[in-house]
């Protein structure tokens, strides 16, 4: 069971976080160009429409985590509480922040405002962050005390 349930963790992340990483790591860059490019607002709707509904389905990706954890019996361990605390800090920066400011850029376009490059910046920084703590995640999972992959 427990492979099963660490299999269906790891796909979980990978078909789901995955797509958010880099359709939100997109975002900012077309953003940019939305006042340049007609075909820019058609690409960040799909960016940001990508972004809402895989983040959504993301959240199997935690209880699946904490199934297997109790499956592995290591729900004390300091890897996953640090692990834990991470994934709820991106989940809160992407729901606070990129999210949020993407439907803020795409409003402005809506209503024939130009995008503010200083938006646009800010927006990086919160997705480079979410992204940056999705890659800490993914380490301490990889390479975990108590491996059992002996590495």
């Amino acid at each position: 069971m427990t492979k099963l349930l660490l299999t269906l963790h790891v796909l979980a992340a990978i078909v789901a976080v995955g797509p958010v990483t880099v359709a939100a790591s997109m975002f900012p860059a077309a953003a940019r160009r939305a006042g340049e490019e007609e075909s820019a607002v058609g690409t960040l709707r799909l960016l940001h429409r990508i972004c809402r509904l895989y983040s959504a389905v993301g959240a199997v990706v935690p209880a699946f985590g904490f199934a297997t954890a109790a499956a592995m019996g290591v729900l004390g361990s300091g890897w996953l509480i640090a692990s834990i605390t991470l994934t709820a800090v991106a989940a809160g920066l992407l729901i606070a922040f990129v999210l949020p400011r993407q439907d803020e850029i795409l409003g402005q376009l809506d209503g024939g405002q130009t995008v503010e490059r200083s938006g646009t910046v800010r927006l990086a920084m919160f997705t480079g962050l979410f992204n940056l703590l999705w890659a800490t995640v993914t380490v301490l999972m990889i390479v975990r005390p108590g491996s059992t992959t002996g590495a």
